[in-house]
């Protein structure tokens, strides 16, 4: 075994080695089989436990999802260096470089007078120096297709926005969330599925429009409204069991009394 590895402190480079010998003849044989595709998946598990761990303010958590994350990142860097497509190095070496480039107020001479100035200098860099020119490639081809839905609609909309496709202000969104419900309800009518599916797209996404106005992170407020979903139907669940009852063999008139007791008494 190196002696990276029988260390009781793991730093980049042990962690790395600790790879190395999962993924050679004497290793693992689960590890040996994992291929990038492979890893998209448990990046994508790995970053959304970072984020509950963030929204649990518990600091060890969050230290444990982090180890894991980084775990991935190694992981499919060492699948390249296999590849002979780059190494770590070369990671560190480009997101160092891109980072002091895309910070000339800190780095070089440039002032600025907030955020504002700050974000038009990156975009300008990313188009001017870096040769990414966001007409050239699309506005919104920089939107990654992996993000839920939610956040990938918020971020399209922010990238249309930045080229001038936009409202003037919150209420343009509102008349057409009215818009949209009222073409829901006309395709709630026809009972065609594929048109009731699209027309609920077409009103999730000028939602998510209107949080982008109110400055709302759509996903963080869903997953907010849901947290409060859960934790509400849990209480009913806890009255019901003092009644002997399960959610299935209770009437959702009950039920609805139980949830409006739960809302009363969060609001007092």
């Amino acid at each position: 075994m190196d002696k990276a590895e029988s260390s009781s402190l793991y730093d980049i480079d042990a962690l790395a080695a600790i790879i190395r010998r999962l993924r050679s003849p004497e290793g693992c044989p689960w590890d040996r089989e994992q291929r990038k595709e492979d890893l998209a998946r448990y990046l994508l598990e790995e970053a959304y436990e970072v984020v509950d761990a963030i929204r649990s303010g518990r600091p060890e958590a969050l230290k444990e999802e982090l180890g894991d994350l980084l775990f991935q990142i190694l992981f499919l860097v060492r699948l390249a260096e296999e590849a002979s497509e780059f190494s770590l190095a070369d990671v560190t070496t480009a997101v160092g470089a891109k980072m002091v480039r895309r910070h000339p107020h800190v780095y070089g001479q440039v002032r600025v007078n907030g955020v504002a100035d700050v974000k038009a200098n990156w975009q300008d860099i990313k188009e001017r120096i870096e040769g990414k020119p966001a007409g050239r490639q699309g506005a919104l081809e920089g939107v990654p297709r992996a993000l839920p839905a939610l956040a990938r609609a918020q971020r399209i909309g922010e990238a249309a926005a930045g080229v001038g496709f936009d409202w003037e202000d919150a209420g343009g969104v509102l008349k057409k969330i009215d818009e949209e419900m009222a073409e829901l309800r006309a395709a709630l009518a026809t009972a065609e599925e594929a048109r009731i599916d699209e027309e609920i797209g077409d009103l999730l996404f000028s939602i998510v429009n209107l949080c982008r106005f109110a400055k709302v992170d759509a996903e963080q407020s869903l997953t907010g409204a849901v947290k409060k979903f859960i934790e509400r139907f849990r209480r009913v669940e806890e009255r019901l069991r003092r009644e002997n009852l399960s959610p299935a063999e209770a009437t959702p008139r009950r039920m609805d009394d139980l949830w409006n007791e739960v809302k009363q008494e969060e609001q007092r």
